[in-house]
């Protein structure tokens, strides 16, 4: 069996595609049932974020995998395969190793080093987890992956300047609106990519500012932080009517935001001077229908509209980059060591089995013999021929690990398993 990856990212493909794709809340028990169902596949990871929709999967065969995956991925958001082709991607044993764990450490989002992907790739495990579809293979690339994260937060500066995307958005907002200072602002959302924003928005100047959100209660949290007054979505077009800006970063699996309620914000209570509203999007799914733009004096921004402003990292940032490529480089190897170890576990008990039978044999003819000699003499004998077959094998074993590690030891270890008539295929 081999792990796959298969998958699109804000790399290749716009908000509209990740939308379509991206999975929510209620979506994966009934996703891991499809993937349980499919034939190649004997263990799955879903990992749908803001920047990308993934599917790992052990599988039997590259080819059989790859078809497996992108039969339920499309399936699953019932989308057509040939309308995606161009922006899928794979990644196939250490490649999709070494891509995991570059997705975990924050090197390959859009926003180099945002803190949220850890989290989102160690929920991703856990739900996988409490749906029965991880194994042995999955769950030590996730463990390493995490590791691999936590590594690159703690090791070197790649999240000492996170949250890019969201300053990019902002200073968008202001120039829009003519300055922030004194404006009023709703933030709809109280999770990480929502405290970012209220945090800009106070260094930008803004007057009231709202927080709103399905959980009053995470609503209150973040309020009591930044200053804020919070409510529940029920309060959200009375709120709105009352902002200038708007930035909404919800797990909402559909629109919150759509015409209707923008035209009411829009004619309710905002003077005769109909002051503008910028509606900022940080979703994925979208929270806001992108015709809102249809309502006079309305302007809207998405992850689209953004992610071509966030400028890529340079200087000391390109360095801290480097650093964590080389602590992907090691999580790999050792990822991979791992791995080789299990392939060739059965060969190795088996060869010792078979020699521990020859042993056992060869013994038991020597009965009568052996019966002659001291309890001590047969204790000598029989640790003596204990480590002629041990050192026998030692060689051999030896060679097939050397082998592994060095990426070519699968024709060897077949090899030895033909000479000793052992039934044994590396990789399974």
């Amino acid at each position: 069996m081999a792990i796959l990856g298969l998958g699109v990212s804000y790399r290749r493909a716009s908000v509209e595609v990740l939308e379509r794709l991206a999975f929510v809340e209620d979506e994966y028990a009934k996703a891991y049932r499809r993937l349980a169902d499919l034939e190649p596949l004997s263990e799955a990871v879903i990992l749908s974020t803001c920047n990308r929709v993934e599917v790992y999967g052990e599988v039997s065969s590259y080819h059989a995998g790859f078809l497996a995956l992108k039969r339920f991925l499309f399936d699953a958001r019932e989308v057509d395969p040939d309308e995606f082709a161009e922006p899928l991607y794979s990644h196939y044993e250490e490649d999709a190793a070494e891509h995991l764990f570059g997705v975990a450490s924050g090197i390959d989002s859009m926003v180099i080093g945002e803190p949220q992907i850890l989290a989102q790739v160690r929920q991703a495990y856990h739900l996988a987890e409490a749906e029965g579809a991880t194994g042995r293979t999955l769950s030590a690339l996730f463990r390493a992956a995490i590791r691999t994260g936590k590594r690159a937060r703690r090791e070197t500066a790649i999240g000492s300047a996170p949250d890019a995307l969201v300053e990019a958005g902002t200073a968008l907002a202001e120039r829009a609106l003519d300055g922030l200072v004194g404006k009023s602002a709703l933030v709809v959302g109280a999770g990480g990519m929502a405290g970012l924003a209220t945090g800009h928005l106070r260094e930008r100047g803004i007057g009231d500012l709202r927080i709103v959100n399905r959980s009053v209660e995470r609503a209150r949290k973040l309020a009591e932080r930044t200053g804020a007054e919070p409510g529940g979505l029920e309060v959200l077009a009375k709120a709105m009517a009352r902002a200038d800006l708007v930035v909404s970063s919800t797990g909402s699996p559909g629109i919150l935001i759509g015409p209707e309620a923008v035209r009411e914000a829009m004619a309710d209570g905002r003077g005769p001077s109909a002051r503008p509203l910028f509606l900022l999007d940080l979703a994925v799914p979208r929270d806001v229908d992108p015709s809102v733009t249809d309502v006079s004096g309305v302007m809207v921004a998405d992850i689209d509209d953004l992610k071509h402003l966030v400028t890529r990292p340079g200087g000391q940032a390109t360095a801290e980059v480097d650093k964590v490529r080389g602590i992907v480089a090691e999580e790999v190897a050792r990822f991979t060591a791992w791995r080789r170890a299990v392939r060739l576990a059965p060969l190795i008990q088996a060869l010792r089995e078979r020699g521990a039978e020859i042993e056992s044999r060869e013994l038991a003819r020597l009965g009568p013999w052996l019966g002659r000699l001291s309890e001590r003499e047969r204790q000598d004998v029989q640790l003596l021929a204990q480590r002629i077959v041990a050192k026998l094998l030692h060689d051999p074993i030896v060679r097939v690990k050397e082998a592994s590690a060095s990426g070519g030891g699968d024709q060897l270890a077949r090899a030895l398993a033909e000479l000793f008539g052992i039934e044994f295929q590396p990789g399974t």
